[in-house]
């Protein structure tokens, strides 16, 4: 169950750090929780929390910075960051750091509750299709398994984010199938800031299927209308 989930909270308000650690832990999630980046890579070395929440305005080694670098050390931990800045720029930065979900201070703590819950259904194996096995989706040399929300390539499964594994199962679930910004939203349990952020991972998502992201064969965008996978050899 979700409720069941490890919670990594890194913030360097103590008492902010305090009362989100309570609340989670009462809501009946586990929780463990850090005051500054340096100390959550210590936290990483011992434990895999299902999820982090993160700060963004942190001295030292940002919350930006500590996305970033996990993406880079391919981890597929989701991430969700918390800002006092919640301009549209702002939110596109964490975006393209590698966060799959951002939340504004101030906040309710039942709505980061409902977003962590929705980011851990994201994260989660998708459940077995019915009817027969619809096989895995090919996208030139690689292929996704859409029964178990994998990328392969020719060395094997390749690291998503929960964001991109969610955007790509969606896509996946109605190949040749515009789907509108609206319709993956509400796929994955989007609001309207996860809309403008579908577009940040279908960037990420070219980056690692595309030969030429530039030129997409696989993951297109249809001028009005929103994206389509198109599977192919």
């Amino acid at each position: 169950m979700a409720e069941d989930a490890l919670i990594l909270v890194v913030e360097d308000d103590d008492r902010l750090r305090e009362r989100l650690a309570r609340y989670l832990g009462e809501t009946g999630f586990r929780v463990t929780a850090a005051a500054n980046a340096a100390a959550a890579r210590d936290h990483l070395r011992f434990v895999q929390p299902d999820l982090m929440v993160l700060d963004v305005m942190m001295p030292g080694e940002t919350g930006l910075q500590l996305t970033e670098s996990l993406r880079r050390d391919n981890s597929d931990i989701p991430v969700l960051l918390l800002t006092a800045r919640g301009a549209p720029e702002d939110r596109i930065a964490g975006f393209e750091a590698g966060a799959d979900d951002y939340l504004p201070k101030p906040f309710e703590p039942k709505e980061l509750v409902l977003r962590i819950r929705a980011m851990l259904r994201r994260a989660a194996p998708p459940a077995p299709l019915i009817g027969p096995p619809a096989g895995p989706l090919p996208l030139g040399p690689l292929s996704f398994d859409r029964e178990r929300g994998e990328l392969r390539g020719p060395a094997g499964p390749m690291r998503l984010t929960g964001g991109e594994a969610a955007l790509l199962g969606a896509l996946a679930a109605r190949p040749n199938e515009v789907l509108s910004r609206e319709d993956i939203a509400a796929a994955l349990d989007m609001d309207e800031a996860g809309e403008r952020a579908i577009d940040v991972q279908m960037t990420r998502l070219r980056r690692k299927i595309e030969a030429d992201p530039r030129e997409p064969r696989f993951l297109h965008t249809v001028r009005g209308r929103g994206y389509v996978l198109k599977p192919g050899v």
